[in-house]
């Protein structure tokens, strides 16, 4: 299943880096940021997330809250969003689920490795309709944060 803008957000409940059940439904009422990363601990991982934290009151502003998936598991997670001072929910998708609902998932990654999720970004409206879309192909590409901006300040 391919998704498009306009669609209704795949809904999830998965568990954060606290082990706690995080749903998308949590955020209803509120735009979302979903932003899927390959891992915890790689360098453009780590310079997405830490560009999203410095950035979190652009965000705020804009009424958006920001949710970040990889498959790692909540324990890589919390660390992760430990040592990086993460400032937003780290929701772990170890069993594939949602990145493949999302159209994110790399069937073969680097390093023989499968499954794991495709750098991407969703800007989800208040009432769980996705409003923008970006699926990269390459883990190396950083999402249009510009275009992800743009789609929340068309929302408010």
């Amino acid at each position: 299943m391919s998704l498009s803008i306009g669609d209704r957000a795949p809904s999830f409940t998965l568990r954060a880096s606290d082990t706690k059940e995080v749903s998308l439904e949590d955020h209803l009422g509120r735009n979302v940021v979903l932003l899927f990363f390959p891992l915890a601990f790689t360098g453009v991982c780590t310079t997405e997330l830490c560009s999203m934290r410095d950035d979190i009151a652009s965000y705020q502003n804009l009424d958006a809250d920001i949710i970040a998936v990889s498959v790692d598991s909540p324990f890589v997670l919390a660390k992760f969003k430990e040592e990086q001072n993460l400032n937003f929910p780290m929701l772990s998708d170890f069993n594939r689920d949602v990145s493949r609902a999302y159209g994110s998932l790399y069937e073969e990654f680097v390093l023989g490795l499968k499954g794991v999720s495709k750098r991407s970004a969703f800007v989800i409206d208040k009432n769980g309709t996705i409003q923008h879309m970006e699926v990269l192909e390459s883990a190396g590409d950083l999402p249009n944060f510009e275009k992800v901006k743009s789609a929340l300040n068309a929302l408010n």
